[in-house]
């Protein structure tokens, strides 16, 4: 399929915070051989909030998962920042995941005997770190969570556990945040709050956030939408509405079932 020309007016194209680079990754050998990234180059901006999206099987978790560091390559090139992730040593790869990426994932992935402030300075705890009071603090009163972090995972919605996992994600100064499905288990007005603690984070704080998401409404919040099927990129949309992202998906599916 001919990759079709970018929907939506492009703004100034940003410093990339991680970049691939004709990367693949290949499952098996033989009969079994499944390309679940063939060949892909994209560069995910500073200060930029992009969303990942394609029909189930089209690599879109791959690739973040490959981008972020947690699953290996089979051939192409990472950056974060100016590191490349294939030279690294897995303690290196560890030190740079935890003090460069934050992630997001669809569970929470609290502890529930932690309260909130607990778990969103957990990770700066275990590396070491001090947080930043003042950046913490920013980071705490935009997610709305000041007067809710003596409580237990257990005591908080699911929406208020999932803004705990997003003031973690950006609570050391991460150059780069994944959400994997960020959303999945929230209900839509909870989604909605935290899709727009995001898109605030990058206005704000000047994140940059990276999104694997199947709603098209999800998408609607991010500055790029990025488009994939059979491991390949195949369109991508800037400034992205819900109904525009819905017919794209919509076409793909139409032209790679008549193919």
């Amino acid at each position: 399929m001919t990759t079709a020309s970018p929907t939506g007016p492009r703004t100034t194209i940003p410093t990339a915070a991680a970049r691939a680079i004709e990367l693949s990754k290949v499952y098996g050998d033989g009969d079994t051989r499944v390309v679940a990234l063939d060949r892909v180059s994209v560069g995910f901006g500073q200060s930029q909030f992009t969303a990942i999206m394609g029909p189930s099987g089209s690599g879109k978790s791959t690739l973040m998962h490959c981008v972020a560091g947690l699953d290996s390559f089979s051939s192409g090139s990472v950056r974060v920042g100016d590191v490349e992730l294939g030279s690294l040593t897995d303690r290196q790869l560890t030190r740079l995941r935890r003090d460069k990426i934050g992630f997001i994932f669809q569970a929470f992935n609290l502890l529930p005997t932690l309260t909130a402030l607990e778990n969103i300075t957990l990770p700066m705890g275990i590396a070491g770190r001090k947080p930043d009071k003042q950046w913490l603090d920013c980071v705490i009163q935009m997610v709305g969570l000041s007067g809710r972090l003596s409580h237990r995972p257990t005591q908080l919605s699911g929406g208020q556990q999932q803004r705990v996992a997003v003031a973690r994600a950006l609570a050391s100064k991460p150059d780069i945040v994944f959400g994997d499905e960020p959303t999945g288990n929230l209900d839509s007005r909870a989604g909605a709050e935290v899709l727009g603690f995001l898109r605030d984070s990058v206005r704000t704080l000047g994140q940059a956030v990276v999104m694997v998401t199947h709603d098209p409404v999800a998408a609607s919040y991010a500055d790029r939408v990025v488009f994939l099927a059979d491991g390949r990129i195949v369109d991508e949309m800037y400034e992205p509405t819900a109904d525009g992202v819905l017919d794209r998906m919509k076409a793909f599916d139409t032209s790679f079932r008549t193919s």
